[in-house]
């Protein structure tokens, strides 16, 4: 039996430059510095770290990272001891509390080492750097020299408006030599904060109404352009009187494709830029965008990169999005028309996971600086198939999935093709990645190209399969609607099939087409097709009119099984289950139906809508495409 250490004990297995197995680490940090090498004097303690005492340990959080010592109640005792030279720096008052070589000496060097790990302490000489500079900065001397030597111009209309006098004031408190430029080109509602002296970094404040933006730090040209397209932003419009309001979406801004200069000139806000704006409020923003400005300039991360947001899209800028009433303010991933900078073109990877696309999905149809409307479920019943509308001045967009944000997916992406995509493009098809949107096309090429053919396979062909079972009995036995399905096999040989939902049970009757798939197997077309007729059923059924159906389909399911856990159980019954089946099969079938369609793609080129290279800037594939007989 251990018996636990007394109060103020030391744990009896601490040793020098090692750990305790009485004590658990437990901790995140934001820019670690483990495996790096140890330098031998006594690290800092940063200035904004805040220390919890435990029962038996410690919590430490600071700007950088949060780390927590438990399993020992000497742990307390030990940063009574050490909390004092580690706020100073004073190697030698931490010699005199606890002299090298002892036990109490090898137990705090080995709480600093954790620290260290965590980025809770620097090494490096802080020197006259602020506080601000000393918890974010890996060489908060270096970043203080660097701004000491900084130069800011801020250009506005005029001198004197309050956002400008926040932005000078905000410098002059971080020590940084300011200087006003007067610019009659730019509107009341934009303030430029530029490195002086001919310096390429640069980041602009905007309001528009009772809403500010800050953007990322750029060149002048590009958060100029950005400034101008952010308050050109238009609101959606309200939805349609036809539809009910809990289903309507958002109608997408005008793009601006004039040049970021003339955009300047010629944007007449719709009122002043500081009308009712709060005192407080301006200060912030004014702050804000001084501090997106500095950051670039002493080489400090990004504001929008810290606090591991959910949200962002990783690799993309942000823009500061604040509300005056009621006070809120996020980033919100976001790239202008007009992509200048070279780190504004760089593209990232194409989605790796169901998750990551999603994530740009929501960011490409943000409610406040979105390009396209969200897909949602609104108030529509999402029994016995999930749906997801996307309403446009086109029509009313609807997807019908296994799963809800696979029919977001799907209603976005058929939402973004709707809109125009230039002269010669031919069908546009647009998905999370190539695979997909190859996917996607080949399927919508052979149902419209490849006419129906052959012998209707016996019902035993399909019947049996878990998923086409259900959806159909879902269409005929719980939706309640008379139908028929026919499965044929696409061409001799070829492991394709096209499956058919038409309305009425009499075959020799040529009901409407209610719902059709291609996949690579009678029972998954099948089911395909039977969701496809339950999503149009079940919409109608609410009184939906819909302008554009989306066909059901399996071009997704390698990209939802990536991140998908599926237990050992879970068979094709199972959409987790189903999803990873289609996806092993997926490479083959569009093997077969390039063959079989002759479907030929090419990506858009330099000069495509602003749309398109939108989508294309955020991950997403755009396949211009023709086939034979198409």
């Amino acid at each position: 039996m251990t018996t636990p250490p007394a109060p103020g004990t030391l744990p009896p297995d601490v040793r020098a430059g090692g750990d305790t197995t009485a004590a658990r680490v437990t901790g995140n940090t934001t820019g670690g510095a483990a495996g790096a090498a140890r330098e031998p004097a006594l690290p800092r303690l940063r200035p904004d770290v805040a220390v919890t005492p435990l029962r038996a340990g410690l919590h430490l959080r600071g700007r950088r990272g949060s780390v927590t010592f438990e399993g020992s109640t000497a742990l307390p005792a030990l940063w009574r001891l050490l909390e004092g030279p580690l706020r100073t720096g004073d190697a030698a008052e931490l010699d005199r509390r606890a002299a090298p070589g002892t036990t109490v000496r090898d137990a705090l060097d080995t709480l600093v080492e954790r620290l260290r790990d965590h980025d809770l302490v620097v090494s490096a000489p802080t020197g006259r750097a602020a506080d601000w500079v000393a918890a974010s900065a890996g060489r908060p001397a270096d970043t203080a020299a660097a701004l000491a030597a900084a130069r800011v111009e801020v250009a506005s209309a005029a001198a004197g408006g309050p956002l400008a006098e926040a932005v000078s004031r905000a410098l002059s408190d971080a020590g940084v030599a300011w200087s006003h430029a007067a610019d009659p080109a730019l509107p009341e509602d934009v303030v430029l904060l530029c490195e002086a002296g001919g310096g390429r970094r640069a980041v602009a404040v905007a309001v528009r109404g009772g809403r500010a933006y800050v953007t990322a730090p750029g060149s002048p040209e590009q958060v100029s352009s950005d400034a101008a397209a952010l308050t050109a932003h238009r609101p959606p419009e309200p939805a349609d009187a036809d539809f009910p309001a809990t289903l309507a979406a958002h109608r997408p801004p005008e793009s601006a494709d004039a040049d970021f200069s003339t955009a300047l000139a010629a944007h007449r806000p719709p009122e002043p830029a500081d009308a009712g704006f709060p005192a407080s409020f301006v200060a912030l923003l004014g702050g804000s965008a001084a501090q997106r400005l500095l950051c670039a300039l002493g080489g400090l991360p990004d504001p929008a990169s810290e606090g591991d947001d959910p949200r962002l899209v990783p690799g993309l800028p942000a823009v500061l999005v604040a509300d005056a009433r009621p006070p809120r303010a996020d980033y919100r991933s976001w790239l202008g028309p007009h992509l200048i900078d070279a780190d504004r073109r760089t593209r990232p990877e194409p989605a790796r996971s169901l998750a990551e696309v999603l994530t740009r999905v929501a960011a490409l149809t943000d409610e406040l600086v979105g390009v396209l409307p969200g897909p949602a479920p609104g108030a529509l019943r999402q029994s016995p198939v999930p749906l997801a509308l996307c309403e446009l001045p086109e029509g009313a967009v609807l997807a019908g999935a296994a799963r809800l944000d696979l029919a977001r997916l799907e209603a976005f992406c058929r939402a973004a093709e709707l809109r125009p995509a230039g002269p010669g493009a031919g069908r546009v098809t647009v998905g999370a990645n190539p695979a997909h949107a190859l996917g996607r096309a080949l399927r919508e090429a052979a149902a419209e190209a490849l006419p129906a053919a052959g012998a209707v396979l016996p019902e035993a062909h399909w019947r049996e399969h878990p998923q086409a079972g259900h959806w159909w009995t879902a269409l005929t036995g719980r939706l309640g609607t008379p139908a028929r399905l026919e499965v044929r096999r696409l061409a001799d040989g070829e492991e394709a099939y096209r499956a058919v939902v038409r309305g009425g049970t009499d075959p020799a009757a040529h009901g409407p087409v209610l719902g059709d798939a291609v996949e690579a197997t009678p029972g998954d077309a099948a089911a395909f097709a039977a969701l496809s007729a339950a999503a149009a059923a079940g919409s109608a059924a609410q009184g939906l009119v819909v302008g554009h159906l989306c066909r059901a389909n399996g071009a997704v399911a390698a990209l939802a099984a990536a991140d998908a856990r599926t237990a050992p159980w879970e068979d094709r019954g199972w959409t987790n289950g189903w999803l990873a089946d289609l996806a092993l099969r997926e490479a083959a079938l569009q093997a077969v139906l390039r063959r079989l369609t002759g479907l030929r793609v090419r990506e858009p080129g330099e000069a495509a809508p602003a749309l398109v290279a939108r989508l294309r800037a955020f991950g997403f594939s755009v396949l211009y495409g023709r086939g034979e007989g198409r």
